[in-house]
């Protein structure tokens, strides 16, 4: 029953779901930026090269058999790193546009509170006092 108790306890704090909750958006957002790599800025990078693919780089390291040769496939590790690196970039800029957005939303000037009655006929008092000072 104890083990149990902490189990119940464990899951319904706040910290728990707001992580199952951050892992469930993050993996959703990760399908969506892999398939803004995938789909539209790798295949404008390829264009832009010339259709280099490394996927299909690799160094024969031998093997007995010709027709099943041992190949070491460099070329799929060197297009993770590419992967990974647009990936990285495209996530630096969207934090980025987030950041500029929430710095511009603080630089908005709050706009004061309403004066009372009794504020307005004190600054009304205030500059009477400073006009007679003048005469």
């Amino acid at each position: 029953m104890g083990l149990i108790q902490e189990f119940k306890e464990f899951v319904n704090r706040g910290n728990v779901v707001d992580l199952a909750v951050g892992v469930v958006v993050g993996a959703a957002f990760g399908k969506i930026v892999s398939s803004l790599v995938a789909d539209i800025i790798t295949p404008v990078i390829g264009l832009a090269v010339g259709g280099v693919s490394f996927n299909s780089l690799s160094i024969r390291l031998g093997g007995s058999d010709p027709a099943k040769p041992v190949l070491l496939n460099y070329g799929n590790f060197l297009q993770t790193i590419f992967d990974f690196l647009i990936v990285a970039f495209a996530i630096f800029m969207f934090v980025k546009v987030i950041n500029n957005l929430q710095k511009k939303k603080e630089e908005v000037p709050a706009t004061s509170p309403a004066l009372s009655k009794e504020e307005i006929l004190l600054g009304e008092i205030r500059d009477i006092l400073k006009d007679m000072k003048k005469l």
